[in-house]
């Protein structure tokens, strides 16, 4: 089994960890700009001391840091703020588990834009796998009210989570493209140096906006540290081991093959917040794993 599938789901599963908390961050203490702060702040320091520590232990050199390299580090870090704060926000709308395959349309935008921006082009069999996973969104996109046809698809939900999803396949492609502008044949050391210089810029970025627009939400990010330290720890999980993975893979198939993201999602809707889903969405998560499947036994 090539490498990147098993770190592409470790990241998937890390990811869903992190959603979960960030929720919780949401629906009792922060705002939006506070709980999607809460990942970057506590995370940055952790990635710093994995990346220096590895590549010290490794007698390895940190390699040089291009002007290629922070422009595509940078539209990547500041797409993945705004995504992450669309799918924060869409948690108040939609059910966590929907929440979460509403940002999988990313999958759809990350192929295209890497074929676009990288010339990156996909197979065959990814093709229907990608194509099986959209039409299972659109049957997740109808909200549980909808009374007429506009609504199935004009709804703040379904806004949010197409936004989000777009960002974060801008995202996807802009850290693709700056780890392959660092000059080493390590993966891990290009994908932890990545991480590190973005989590950075980051969590100044979100440090500069809360201080102008929430100056207080600061005060209670750091108050809440138990939860939000572990929204950075499993932040750092999951982003090292998808930086990892796009340096293995092509962004468009890692995206593809994290959809098993929707599998934890809805086990944690089901038992540990107690929301009910409907027929309409067990079936649009069926026909997601299928899209899964097929893209694994196609590669």
């Amino acid at each position: 089994m090539p490498l990147w599938i098993p770190v592409t789901i470790f990241a998937a599963f890390a990811q869903n960890l992190r959603f979960m908390l960030q929720r919780q961050l949401k629906v009792t203490t922060l705002s939006t700009g506070g709980a999607t702060f809460s990942r970057f702040l506590y995370s940055a320091p952790l990635v710093a001391i994995i990346a220096l520590g590895y590549a010290s232990a490794t007698s390895s050199d940190i390699p040089g840091l291009s002007l290629r390299f922070w422009s595509y580090a940078t539209v990547g870090g500041l797409a993945q703020i705004l995504a992450t704060m669309c799918v924060v926000a869409l948690f108040t709308e939609r059910a966590f588990a929907i929440g979460i395959t509403f940002k999988k349309t990313e999958v759809m935008l990350t192929a295209l834009m890497g074929f676009l921006l990288l010339g990156e082009a996909i197979s065959l069999g990814a093709g229907i796998a990608i194509a099986v996973g959209f039409v299972g969104v659109v049957i997740l996109s109808d909200p549980p009210d909808a009374s007429g046809d506009w609504r199935r698809l004009l709804n703040k939900g379904a806004a949010l989570g197409i936004a989000s999803g777009a960002l974060f396949g801008v995202s996807a492609i802009g850290y693709r493209a700056a780890s392959l502008e660092l000059a080493s044949t390590d993966p891990f050391l290009r994908a932890s140096v990545t991480l590190m210089c973005v989590t950075a810029l980051q969590s100044a970025a979100m440090a500069i906006w809360l201080h102008l627009r929430e100056p207080e939400e600061i005060g209670r990010v750091l108050a809440s540290w138990r939860v939000s330290a572990l929204v950075g720890l499993t932040s750092m999980l999951g982003s090292l081991g998808w930086f990892t993975a796009f340096t293995l893979q092509n962004a468009a198939y890692v995206k593809a093959l994290g959809q098993i993201e929707l599998v934890f999602s809805f086990l944690a809707s089901t038992f540990l917040f107690r929301e009910r889903t409907t027929k309409r969405e067990v079936l649009g998560v069926l026909i997601l794993v299928t899209s899964v499947l097929i893209l694994v036994l196609t590669l």
